[in-house]
This record gives C-alpha cells, sequence and structure tokens, in this order.
C-alpha cells in the first residue's frame, strides 16, 4: 500500500508557472506508474499526464502537451508535475495516483491509490 501526499498548488496569474509534488510513502514507489488527474468544479475528474516506473515514458492530454512536464524522483518518493503557461481553464483540484504495473493508464478507475488533492487557481 502507498499513500500519497500532493502540494505546491496555490494561485497565479495567467501565463505563470506551478510546480506540483506528490510524496509517496513506503519502501515500493518505483513499482507503481504514477498519474495525475484534475477536476473542475462540475466537472469530471479527468486524466492530465502518467508517467511509467522507471519515468522513461510518458503521456499526456493534448490540453496540456507542450505546456506540462511529469517527472519522477525514485530515490525520493516523488513525482512532480511543471506546469507552464498556465491558463485559466488549468483552475481546478489536482490529485496524484499510483497504479502497479508499467501500462501508462488514462481512466481514473484505473488506479490504485489517490492523494487528497491539491488547489491550482489560474487567475485571468
Amino acid at each position: 500500500q502507498v499513500q500519497l501526499v500532493e502540494s505546491g498548488g496555490g494561485l497565479v496569474q495567467a501565463g505563470g508557472s506551478l510546480r506540483l509534488s506528490c510524496a509517496a510513502s513506503g519502501r515500493t514507489f518505483s513499482s507503481y506508474a504514477m498519474g495525475w488527474f484534475r477536476q473542475a468544479p462540475g466537472k469530471e475528474r479527468e486524466f492530465v499526464t502518467a508517467i511509467s516506473r522507471s519515468g522513461d515514458n510518458t503521456y499526456y492530454a493534448d490540453s496540456v502537451k507542450g505546456r506540462f512536464t511529469i517527472s519522477r524522483d525514485n530515490a525520493k518518493n516523488t513525482v512532480y508535475l511543471q506546469m507552464n503557461s498556465l491558463k485559466p481553464e488549468d483552475t481546478a483540484v489536482y490529485y496524484c495516483a499510483a497504479v502497479v504495473g508499467i501500462v501508462l493508464r488514462t481512466i481514473s478507475s484505473q488506479y490504485d491509490y489517490w492523494g487528497q488533492g491539491t488547489q491550482v487557481t489560474v487567475s485571468s
């Protein structure tokens, strides 16, 4: 089992940047592929990006491709989401999630563990 804690959210102006972190407990972090999802008010949770266990493979939603970068540091049990060129439509609660296995998952129900979320608000 793994516990996930996100941090780094906040209020930023459009065009700005934020870096989210997700710290995982346990000694098997490198066994999990990781993902970031987001949920805006009144909307369903949507996939943002995912990274393989080793960090060699990544996948992005079209809406964030070229602006967001996912990375991980297995020695620190942490996955990151660097968000640049933020837009008001990026405003949401951002969640990190973990799933055992090597396949990058894009559907939230496929993930085994979730963090509590961190709020990102982008003002226009």
